[in-house]
């Protein structure tokens, strides 16, 4: 598949440059593959960047309050044992939010946003907190604008990770999984130079204008 595009920013749409905005790319673990029937965070691995640098970094277990399916441990290595004495929610919700920083001037990133999102806003009902308008970037959405099918046979993270070639592999464990995702970020950053798109205002217009092709895998 050959990606294309006719898009150009308009002088309108230029803003804050990409290096000198601060990126927040988070990681989960869950309990399963939604928030609903009790299903909770495990952990929470984030990573804050600007311009290429790494800023701080955010790891921690969380309690759920439910035991793990087998599946699950299977998957990450987190055992019951593991979350017993680990925070709930509630309990590392603000210090958490203390890390995410002004949502004015912060972006959010992980990969599968969705996913991610609906844990955290299903989190900050349960530790009372509103949750605020951040703007999240999904790292597979752009990565199906810049990647082509001729380059990778799907936009899973490990696929990436091995396309982009990263420090950190991806391991089913939030923080590692987050710190990979940097580097897919800026591996994907580097490619949006080709379309002239050089600052966060100008990004959010190519995902919107661009089309997506459907994604053989997911």
């Amino acid at each position: 598949m050959k990606i294309e595009s006719s898009w150009q920013p308009s002088f309108e749409e230029a803003g804050r440059g990409l290096a000198e905005t601060t990126f927040i790319v988070i990681d989960l673990e869950t309990t399963g593959a939604a928030p609903t029937n009790g299903n909770g965070i495990t952990e929470i691995g984030a990573v804050k960047v600007r311009g290429g640098e790494l800023i701080g970094e955010f790891s921690t277990f969380v309690n759920p309050g439910i035991a793990l399916p087998d599946y699950i441990t299977s998957l990450t290595g987190i055992t019951d044992q593991m979350l017993s004495g680990a925070p709930t929610i509630t309990e590392i919700f603000p210090s958490f939010m203390e890390f995410l920083g002004p949502h004015s001037e912060n972006y959010l990133v992980a990969h599968n946003a969705p996913f991610d999102m609906g844990f955290i806003k299903a989190a900050a009902k349960t530790a009372g907190w509103k949750w605020p308008d951040f703007r999240v970037l999904d790292t597979v959405s752009l990565a199906r604008l810049l990647v082509s099918y001729e380059e990778v046979i799907n936009y899973k993270l490990g696929t990436l990770a091995a396309f982009f070639k990263t420090e950190v592999l991806p391991n089913h464990r939030a923080l590692d999984d987050a710190r990979a995702t940097v580097e897919v970020l800026h591996g994907l950053i580097e490619r949006l130079g080709g379309h002239d798109v050089t600052t966060v205002e100008n990004l959010v217009q190519f995902l919107k204008r661009v089309p997506v092709r459907k994604p053989k895998f997911t």
